[in-house]
């Protein structure tokens, strides 16, 4: 692979305006295509497999036209203090309030607070119920802007009125903190190159392919049904790893010309070492990002396959466009150590003794104390992952929004007047098409309900026009994201069993609610079969790396202290509220169902980019005969000063997504920047170095049959090496 990889830089080098405008085209092309690609909303939310998903199909079918996955809204109503909604001002205000909604051509229908019995017992709190036919994201401004001309109208007549539900659903945005990052990630840059014209490199490359891979997922968004969080974590990911990659090729570029190779030979060769760490850290990403397909949620399918291909443009762009550009750059880009001085005094400050870099003196630290180091760095990150203990999963409602939002005021008015159930109603589908007396069997169903604990309403059924199908709704006495609410869902689902069995009647729950308890199981059941899939294959792609095997199972190892430890840090802030106010968190709650094994699949990949950035310097430094405890050092003292730059990039950018009005976005950027943190600082800076340390040359053990069997995929550039010898004796030989 090196030697194919040193072509390519070559190639790209000497050939830079071709590839150059190949790129170039292909942003230009991308960026057409999304331009004139029509408006995607949100990505639609189906669970396959799922009870829940299940009964809003048979919903499809039974009753058609109803949009039971439609938008809804819940305008609540609050009379002044002494009066009550039954009062003719106030009722004569909500009845025109209805009758407003019911004028927009996207609304099924709406409820009437006194004819639906939708008033409090007190009767100072009432709501109308709109149902829209599609979801709040595909839902026109003119719908939303007239659902809030209505609320505003009844106001002004005197009543609190508040709005509930997804139809006031909002585009995320991340306003600029983004921008921010990226700033960060110039700084860093400018410093570790010392140099404007080598710290753009990696910016513009980084920028080049998030151009392409966004605008590619603009252009497919209506066709393939992908929601807007899709391309944002396709940046987030996108500007991270391709900022480091390039920063990789970039650096070994300089340090190859410090060696005095011609520009072209070092960019071969920059291409051809780092760049063949680049392809397998970059596998290790995709690996990890496709790889959450087996999860089988088709918006994290997508949002996986999204992110893994604007990774895999990070790739190809850091291996041909990079070595185009510095091309281009010329001697702008100077030798590593020289940092735009005169040439004159460069000379001089290379005759001096070299005094040791940070990362050489950190490492021969470390070499000498590994057990003091290991235990510091474990029990560390150990404290780190304390609060994953009492880790709560769930997805977000108007409960969870912050209390300054109508819709949260809304959740708070519907709890104070009919109950913290409410907010969740339960919809329970009886199919009793094989059934002989359908009209008992709905009956049925609703007494067992009505003997189960924790319930507060159950509706009498209402069946479709065919009389074989029937809905009943169910309001539990908690609130939705409680414990005893699932429980109820379970209790229906084991009665339902029982009169499936008796009657040949399908009973199943749907709603926001249940839809939420089944993600989160369903991702929970996914998570190990996830692990065993993506750790088990970037261990053997690791193993093909290496060429051993306990490297890779510290790599695995390391990897899952740091991600315990960063989940702790999740719940420390966003369900334990510590920093909120800093990190901008207005509501705590339970943590999203799906950050779990979104964050195992996206730091597995991240934290095995720097495994192999750092570690490939040390099997180098060992391959070509050092011992192993001064190979750790050597790997150090050429790598330690990237792959901090590279981690401070990284989790600039992450940082940057903080600022998101998007929970999920806003969580997972901390969750990776953290990540990267633990990962970077304390397992590679110092886990890794310690263990290698202790296992001294045990640490690079492979059975015979095994490196018989593997390929050689020659990450060190061993090809490259005996190559440049056959030339520099082929040179003598000229000369003489």
């Amino acid at each position: 692979m090196a030697t194919f990889l040193y072509r390519l830089g070559r190639l790209s080098f000497r050939r830079r305006h071709v590839v150059a405008l190949i790129w170039v085209a292909l942003l230009t092309l991308a960026g057409v295509g999304a331009a004139s690609a029509p408006a995607a909303g949100n990505s639609s939310f189906s669970i396959p497999g799922t009870e829940a998903q299940k009964a809003f199909d048979l919903l499809e079918q039974r009753f058609p036209g109803t949009s039971a996955d439609g938008a809804t809204a819940r305008v609540v109503f609050k009379a002044p203090d002494g009066q009550k909604m039954t009062d003719p001002g106030n009722k004569a205000t909500v009845q025109d309030t209805v009758k407003d909604l019911s004028d927009g051509s996207e609304v099924v229908r709406v409820t009437d607070p006194y004819r639906a019995k939708a008033v409090s017992k007190d009767g100072t709190i009432a709501y109308a119920q709109v149902s829209y036919k599609v979801s709040g994201m595909e839902l026109d401004d003119a719908a939303k802007d007239a659902l809030e001309d209505s609320a505003r109208d009844a106001r002004e007549a005197g009543l609190t009125v508040e709005i509930g539900g997804d139809a006031l659903q909002a585009v995320p945005h991340t306003g600029s903190s983004e921008v921010i990052g990226i700033a960060v990630a110039a700084v860093v840059l400018v410093i570790t190159f010392g140099s404007l014209v080598a710290a753009g490199l990696p910016l513009l490359t980084a920028l080049i392919g998030v151009g392409i891979g966004v605008s590619a997922i603009t252009g497919l968004a209506s066709a393939l049904d992908l929601g807007t969080t899709t391309s944002t974590l396709a940046m987030m990911i996108g500007l991270a790893v391709g900022i480091d990659y390039a920063l990789f090729i970039v650096s070994r570029y300089r340090a190859e010309l410090a060696e005095g190779r011609e520009r072209e030979e070092a960019a071969g060769r920059a291409v051809g070492t780092a760049g063949s760490a680049v392809v397998f850290a970059g596998l290790t990403v995709v690996i990890a990002l496709v790889g959450l397909s087996v999860v089988n949620i088709p918006m994290l399918t997508k949002m996986g396959i999204a992110a893994a291909g604007t990774v895999a443009i990070a790739v190809l762009i850091a291996l041909t466009m990079v070595p185009a550009l510095l091309g281009y750059a010329g001697r702008k880009v100077k030798p590593m150590g020289e940092k735009g001085k005169l040439p004159g005094r460069a000379k001089k400050e290379q005759d001096r003794p070299a005094k040791p870099n940070l990362g050489t003196r950190w490492a021969s630290f470390v070499v000498r104390r590994p057990v003091a180091v290991l235990l510091l760095g474990v029990i560390g990150l150990g404290a780190a992952a304390v609060p994953a203990t009492s880790l709560e999963l769930g997805l977000p409602d108007d409960g969870s929004q912050p209390t300054s939002t109508t819709q949260r005021r809304a959740y708070d008015l519907l709890s104070e007047g009919f109950g913290p159930g409410f907010n969740g109603p339960l919809m329970v589908v009886v199919d009793a098409k094989d059934s002989d007396d359908p009209k008992a069997v709905f009956a049925e169903t609703g007494d067992e309900i009505k003997g189960l604990k924790d319930v507060v309403t159950v509706t009498p059924a209402q069946p479709n026009k065919a009389g074989d199908t029937a809905t009943i709704t169910v309001i539990p006495g908690s609130k939705p994201s409680s414990v005893t609410t699932e429980n109820l869902v379970h209790g229906i689902r084991d009665a339902g069993t029982d009169i499936k069995a008796d009657t040949d009647a399908g009973v199943l729950v749907t709603g926001s609610t249940a839809m939420n308890i089944d993600v989160s199981e369903k991702l929970n059941d996914a998570l190990v079969p996830y692990l065993v899939l993506v750790v088990g294959l970037a261990f053997l792609l690791l193993i093909v790396v290496f060429r051993s095997i306990l490297v890779p199972l510290k790599a695995a190892l390391g990897f899952l202290l740091s991600v315990m430890a960063a989940l702790g840090a999740v719940v420390a802030v966003f369900q334990w509220g510590w920093l909120s106010d800093l990190m901008g968190v207005e509501q705590t709650g339970p943590v999203m169902s799906m950050m779990p094994i979104f964050m195992v699949g996206v730091v597995f990949g991240l934290a095995m980019d720097y495994e192999v950035f750092l570690v490939t310097r040390m099997r180098e430094a060992y391959v070509h005969g050092e011992k192993p405890a001064q190979a750790v050092v050597t790997g150090f003292r050429h790598g330690a000063r990237v792959v901090t730059a590279a981690a401070v990039i990284m989790m600039a950018v992450f940082a940057g997504f903080i600022g998101s009005s998007e929970s999920m976005v806003k969580m997972i950027g901390f969750g990776l920047a953290i990540a990267v943190f633990f990962d970077a600082f304390i397992v590679r800076m110092a886990i890794v170095p310690a263990v290698l340390a202790l296992l001294g040359r045990k640490a690079w053990w492979l059975p015979r049959w095994l490196d018989r069997a593997l390929p050689n995929v020659d990450v060190e550039g061993e090809g490259l090496r005996t190559r440049t010898d056959r030339d520099d004796e082929n040179r003598e030989l000229v000369r003489a």
